[in-house]
């Protein structure tokens, strides 16, 4: 845990732990997907799309051997650990994850806004396209486009207080937050290459759940 390099975001109510994924879990992440998506019996076995609500290519379940291999685990326990203590102050004694998924997502596709079961839910970035697209309007114009973006809205805005919280994809970067946490990734444009993320859901010890 003390090798975790985490930042604390508070852009709204509920904190976000931005974190960086090892090198070596990402190439051996990516290098197990690519199996599976040529592999189409084991895609088809793995196949998680029928119970989440993306309008997107691809969704899947990771194996829990794999998941243990390579250290994802542990990864994930690790920094749900680091950041309710950061939080509360109080240590997790028990973590178990219910699943961890992968979207592949393409032009056109996207995942409206959405919640997550258990107490704590992630999402990062594995592999992404050179570019998300541009605006219909001003492309010649420096303006933000929300397309392949992560959104993640909490309330209403207010005084000092904004409701959406927009992260621009990057490779290696993984966000915690509470499962309740709406969120939703807008459509890209103007590429055929892939957006893939990795996004998880767990649950910890309900009391120190019940009193956060």
């Amino acid at each position: 845990m003390r090798d975790i390099q985490a930042n604390i975001i508070r852009p709204f109510g509920p904190s976000i732990l931005k974190v960086t994924i090892p090198e070596k879990i990402v190439k051996d992440l990516n290098t197990y997907i690519d199996k599976i998506v040529e592999n189409e019996k084991k895609s088809k076995e793995l196949d998680f799309g029928k119970q989440l609500i993306g309008d997107v290519t691809q969704e899947f379940k990771l194996e829990k051997e794999f998941v243990n291999e390579i250290g994802w685990l542990q990864f994930l326990a690790n920094c749900s650990a680091k950041w309710i203590e950061m939080e509360t102050r109080k240590k997790i004694q028990n973590f178990n994850l219910l699943e961890s998924w992968i979207v592949r997502q393409f032009k056109n596709e996207y995942n409206p806004a959405h919640y997550h079961n258990g107490h704590i839910s992630g999402a990062g970035f594995l592999k992404l396209p050179k570019t998300f697209g541009k605006h219909v309007q001003n492309k010649d114009k420096e303006k933000d486009y929300f397309g392949g973006t992560l959104n993640l809205i909490h309330g209403s805005r207010a005084f000092i207080s904004e409701s959406i919280f927009t992260i621009k994809p990057k490779v290696g970067d993984f966000y915690f937050f509470p499962h309740y946490l709406m969120h939703t990734v807008y459509p890209f444009k103007e590429t055929d290459e892939e957006r893939r993320s990795i996004s998880f859901n767990a649950l910890i010890d309900r009391e120190i759940f019940e009193k956060i």
